[in-house]
């Protein structure tokens, strides 16, 4: 899941504008992809170098440019001399802890958030950073690594599924940002499901590991929340500012994907709130057990302190003690404390100590 803050010191000093990456590289090889459609056309390409990508900024169709790798900067250089992005958009797809946001320019929209996955192999969320930028005829899509939620809209354009070959590069740029926001569902559905698991193992019998797990969870809530957050900003502005680029029947999409937002934040403060719940609950449980193991404790010490009390007298042994001399001393001495046993242990079940 990496770090809560992570903040980059590689920048400090160097111009603005400067092309440093920023985060892991993922891959040894980048990749490009490119789809090009319209409502009767449609081609998909992987490319070999960025320059195939070039002759796609003055297509008459719907271009999306796909590209895995942005700690290749020269080749995020490359496309953004071609496509007039600015250099400093440019140094925030290769800084790759970016807080999700959105900014407006003249030939394009440059939006920025995070992918969510879970890894089965370490048990834990890992995060990419997902920058899109929307111009007038394309899409062009900037990510860490290979792999993505981004299959099913890619077989809606492959298959000619719904309205997505009908619309313009607004609606694809809305249905990127709805499988990414749909696949926080899934994240959100995992940690359910291990809360629920926590819930039974607290009842049940809570050990020092079921408090690591309860701040492990609480550790993907903060994590999910950092990213999550900023998002309903982002949706906001776009369906608020006034862009050539989305088009009015593309904004009334983005309601829903706010409406996603907002849902998967009321989970996540849910959560949060639930394992806040749980913590105390293990702290109450632990406590509990540790006073009722202190009760049992005291209860038999406070048993065999009148019986030490009558063992230290006749383990005395002075020459003038009559019972010593006596041929029933010893039972006598046993019935006696049987009887302080036994008579403080009714006492004590008639309190309800027992």
């Amino acid at each position: 899941m990496g770090k809560i803050v992570n903040i980059g010191s590689r920048k400090a000093g160097v111009a603005p504008g400067t092309l440093i990456h920023i985060g892991k590289k993922h891959l040894t090889e980048p990749e490009i992809t490119i789809i090009d459609y319209d409502a009767d056309h449609f081609q998909e390409i992987i490319a070999e170098n960025i320059e195939e990508t070039y002759p796609f900024r003055d297509s008459r169709n719907v271009s999306w440019i796909n590209l895995c790798g942005v700690h290749q900067v020269e080749m995020v250089e490359k496309i953004g001399m071609h496509f007039g992005i600015h250099p400093l958009v440019l140094e925030d797809i290769v800084h790759t802890d970016q807080r999700p946001k959105v900014e407006f320019f003249d030939p394009y929209i440059y939006i920025v958030l995070k992918m969510l996955t879970y890894d089965k192999d370490k048990e834990e969320l890992t995060s990419e950073q997902v920058s899109i930028l929307l111009g007038d005829n394309f899409v062009i899509s900037f990510q860490e690594v290979l792999g993505d939620t981004f299959d099913p809209v890619r077989d809606r354009l492959r298959l000619s599924k719904g309205r997505i070959r009908k619309q313009g590069p607004d609606y694809l740029a809305y249905a990127l940002l709805d499988s990414i926001i749909d696949n926080y569902f899934v994240m959100l559905e995992k940690i359910g499901e291990d809360i629920e698991a926590l819930d039974d193992e607290l009842l049940e019998d809570p050990t020092p590991k079921t408090v690591e797990h309860i701040h492990r969870l609480k550790k993907e809530i903060i994590f999910l929340r950092r990213y999550i957050w900023p998002l309903r900003e982002v949706v906001s502005t776009m369906q608020r500012e006034e862009s050539p680029f989305i088009k009015e029947s593309t904004a009334i999409f983005l309601k829903d994907v706010y409406d996603h937002i907002i849902q998967v934040m009321d989970t996540i403060e849910s959560y949060r709130d639930v394992l806040s719940t749980m913590l105390d609950l293990y702290l109450s449980t632990t406590s509990n057990k540790m006073n009722e193991i202190m009760k049992v404790l005291t209860i038999i010490a406070t048993i065999f302190i009148p019986l030490t009390f009558i063992a230290g007298i006749y383990g005395m042994n002075f020459e003038h003690m009559p019972e010593l001399g006596w041929q029933w001393g010893y039972p006598a001495v046993w019935v006696i404390m049987s009887a302080v046993a036994i008579g403080m242990l009714a006492y004590f079940k008639k309190l309800k100590w027992l």
